[in-house]
């Protein structure tokens, strides 16, 4: 009776099994039960009805489709926030306060004739050329001038003066309360810019001393079309943190 080899006896109960190339082809596959936990967690996370990971998932989803928007309006607008509300009545009929307003750059979705390539079309331009804006001639225009503390403006832009210009025969003289440049705010022109007014304001912006002629540089924007009511909860948001809505 031939002997067992070392190689040939089987392994003790305490001893290893070595590993052989049969067991690696033809062996039996094992997974470890506990890989398949995040799979079953993201099944819980999509399908829960009720409890943390329902509200989890509703409250992401909902963050989701708002950044989304967010960012199709930037896209359109080109301007951040795409989207402001009107704080005053300065503007009415056309605008009210709360009411949301959509901006845009001021060279988008405006005809070619806008002033120096901006896009702005003035009241006196857009007499000739029949533009209209929130039902009155020339662009609703959003600007913030450094000199003035406040929320920005929403008004009209209604001509545009040069450096050191004496506008006071260009001005509409139903908007000024002067017999003179010499007694009209602004006149002559600091600088170059453009001289608004709210539709609803019996005078000009800058004959009212509320700002200069507007620069270019200070402009935000252009109104483009408005939402009723929508712009309170902004107002309200804007007051609770005690940041500055839009006039």
């Amino acid at each position: 009776m031939a002997e067992n080899s070392e190689d040939d006896r089987p392994p003790a109960d305490d001893e290893p099994a070595k590993r052989t190339d049969s067991d690696v082809d033809g062996g039996e596959t094992t997974v470890d039960i506990n890989s398949s936990a995040p799979a079953s967690l993201l099944t819980k996370f999509r399908t829960a009805e009720s409890g943390f990971l329902a509200l989890l998932r509703e409250t992401l989803y909902s963050v989701i489709t708002v950044v989304a928007i967010g960012l199709l309006l930037f896209a359109v607008s080109g301007v951040w926030p795409p989207m402001v509300a009107v704080e005053s009545g300065s503007m009415e009929p056309e605008m009210s306060r709360g009411d949301l307003i959509f901006v845009t750059e001021t060279d988008r979705f405006t005809p070619e004739y806008g002033y120096d390539d901006t896009g702005i079309i003035t009241v006196a331009v857009g007499e000739t050329q029949q533009y209209r804006s929130f039902g009155g001639k020339g662009s609703v225009i959003i600007y913030e001038s450094p000199n003035r503390a406040g929320s920005p403006i929403i008004h009209r832009a209604h001509f545009y003066v040069e450096n050191g210009e004496d506008w006071y025969h260009k001005a509409n003289q139903s908007y000024i309360t002067a017999d003179s440049c010499a007694e009209l705010s602004n006149c002559p022109a600091p600088h170059a810019g453009f001289i608004t007014k709210g539709d609803a304001n019996t005078r000009y912006d800058q004959a009212l001393a509320i700002a200069g002629p507007v620069r270019i540089e200070w402009i935000r924007g252009s109104a483009r079309f408005r939402i009723p009511y929508l712009g309170y909860i902004r107002l309200e948001l804007a007051q609770a943190v005690s940041v500055g809505p839009w006039r």
